[in-house]
């Protein structure tokens, strides 16, 4: 399996004014791409673990060989964890969550109020670069934070939620206000795709 990119379902500059263009240019188009270009050079030429999906890669990286485990960990989680990314946002969008995850969020963590600030301070709070997720675990939801391209399969865990929190993702136009960029990522929230990946992980 050669890994690619996938396309943007919406124009670059469709999360405007929350997100802006350029910076969708560059972290689709620039920073996506290498993450893919290294993990299939990684691969390259190892026909046990060619053909398999990122998601078995990840969720089983013990397995994969030590020679490529920490190319296929940094660059295989930046491809898994930015085709994610693109879809867990759309253009108007954002609001609050309905259906299942919304009662789930209501039940497990106090209420989309309660729920928004833990998110936005796991976040804020992740030391260096990382991701802040809100997952499913054992049929629960909890927000959890990953360092760099680490990513909750890995660890067992579903993710329904993620926003990238290292500078690529926003330094063009919060500079160094990450918490304000945190509360803007709100509004582009594509809340049918979270509620599509809250059902499938609760499978």
């Amino acid at each position: 399996m050669v890994f690619e990119v996938p396309k943007l379902k919406y124009d670059y500059n469709a999360l405007e004014p929350y997100i802006d263009e350029q910076t969708m240019r560059i972290h689709h188009d620039k920073h996506h791409q290498a993450y893919v270009d290294k993990l299939n050079a990684a691969l390259d030429g190892n026909t046990e673990f060619r053909h398999k999906s990122i998601e078995a890669l990840l969720s089983n990286l013990n397995v994969v060989p030590e020679s490529i485990r920490t190319a296929v960990r940094n660059h295989g989680g930046g491809h898994y964890n930015h085709s994610l990314f693109w879809e867990m946002m759309a253009p108007n969008a954002g609001g609050k969550p309905a259906g299942d995850v919304a009662a789930a969020i209501e039940n497990d963590l106090g209420g989309f109020d309660a729920f928004k600030e833990k998110f936005k301070a796991s976040g804020l709070n992740q030391f260096g670069s990382g991701w802040a997720w809100l997952v499913v675990n054992k049929g629960k939801l909890e927000v959890a934070a990953t360092p760099n391209q680490d990513n909750p399969i890995s660890q067992g865990k579903v993710p329904i939620l993620g926003v990238d929190v290292w500078e690529h993702a926003y330094y063009l136009r919060y500079q160094n206000k990450r918490a304000d960029y945190l509360e803007q990522f709100f509004n582009v929230i594509n809340w049918a795709k979270v509620e599509g990946l809250y059902k499938k992980g609760m499978q």
